[in-house]
């Protein structure tokens, strides 16, 4: 597929419209990044789209579950479709309407970590127990002192993932492996790594989530406890956001968001070699070989193969994900139901990028 071709899809509100002649002019190259109150578009007009080729996106999206779907060129929406129930007249979902990000949060943690490192808060080299004290899990002294934050974000603490995979109880942190020698996707290690940022900011973490990074680019979103699961709730749109942050190295409008461009590299690479497919809380696509959550099976291949393989995911239960593509300055939202009730709906993912192969 010619990517640049993708940019073209119909700008899709609450129902589908066709853009008009007076829409930005997708030529223009800068990045643009929206204000709070208003958002830019491409026509897809004077990109040459096929449309029927879109109809058979929409209704795909709609017959998965999907209830908001973005697609975003240098900072332009060349897509918005929302789905969803109708009464009296309209539409109980649309771009104001805020939904769960699931695991794909774990991407809003890890910039928050990133953020306390640059500001001299905590290193990602330093023990949990320095933050969490002792005694935050069941393992001998020795063992506990020898996990660090970098292990919680590349999920290699060596916790035992089997028992309740959530909790935070001390008694359910139990040891499986020496750390740094198992890769296994584990809630409770991530989840506390907001307790980590708020000791060493002295903040609770929401606080230094909003003043540090939502506010900085307009985010309206916000944390929910459901359970023993910190859950980030907001707009299809707010998750665009942030994923034009990342495509721009954590710089928005002119603002240096996140400095440490140490940090976003290594983020956004491979964090270790016994699931090359994950960087720090963030998907890899570029690999030989993955690791999903819940399984020890290492599978051969691209993580999503009708996928760019320099595609850069954040992902989360029951399909919601945020797509990245670097090159083609590319961002990609997708919220809602379980499109195939899988544990992790990658096979949808790659279904929608077939549909996208498609649309040139």
């Amino acid at each position: 597929m010619k990517l640049q071709l993708l940019f073209c899809v119909l700008l899709l509100c609450s129902c589908s419209r066709l853009m008009d002649d007076s829409d930005i002019d997708p030529s223009i190259e800068e990045t643009y990044f929206p204000s709070e109150g208003s958002w830019d578009t491409i026509a897809p007009a004077t990109l040459g789209w096929q449309l029927d080729k879109i109809d058979v996106l929409l209704e795909a999206l709609d017959n998965s579950g999907t209830r908001g779907f973005l697609i975003i060129k240098d900072g332009r929406i060349v897509v918005e479709h929302y789905n969803g129930k109708t009464i009296n007249g309209q539409q109980d979902f649309d771009e104001s309407s805020y939904w769960y990000w699931a695991s794909a949060a774990k991407t809003l943690v890890n910039a928050t970590v990133g953020l306390a490192q640059e500001r001299d808060l905590l290193r990602i080299e330093d023990a949990s127990s320095n933050y969490l004290g002792k005694g935050w899990t069941s393992l001998e002294e020795n063992k506990e002192a020898a996990i660090n934050i970098w292990h919680h974000l590349t999920m290699t603490t060596g916790l035992d993932d089997a028992i309740t995979d959530n909790t935070l109880d001390p008694g359910s942190l139990l040891y499986k492996a020496e750390v740094g020698t198992r890769w296994a996707y584990h809630n409770a290690p991530y989840t506390l790594l907001e307790s980590i940022i708020s000791e060493a900011t002295q903040r609770d973490f929401t606080d230094f989530f909003d003043e540090t990074l939502a506010s900085k680019i307009g985010m309206s979103g916000f944390w929910n406890w459901i359970g023993e699961d910190h859950v980030y709730f907001s707009t299809a749109r707010d998750m665009a956001r942030f994923g034009l942050l990342m495509l721009n190295a954590g710089q928005w409008n002119g603002e240096e968001v996140i400095i440490d461009q140490d940090f976003i590299g290594a983020s956004l690479e491979s964090s270790q070699s016994l699931n090359p497919a994950y960087g720090y809380l963030w998907w890899l696509n570029d690999t030989d070989s993955y690791m999903l959550p819940g399984s020890q099976l290492q599978f051969n291949g691209n993580l999503v193969p009708n996928a760019p393989k320099e595609m850069l995911s954040a992902i989360g239960k029951n399909g919601q994900y945020l797509m990245i593509i670097p090159s083609q300055n590319l961002v990609i939202v997708r919220m809602g139901d379980n499109p195939d009730q899988s544990l992790v709906p990658l096979g949808f993912m790659n279904d929608l990028w077939a549909l996208l192969n498609e649309i040139d």
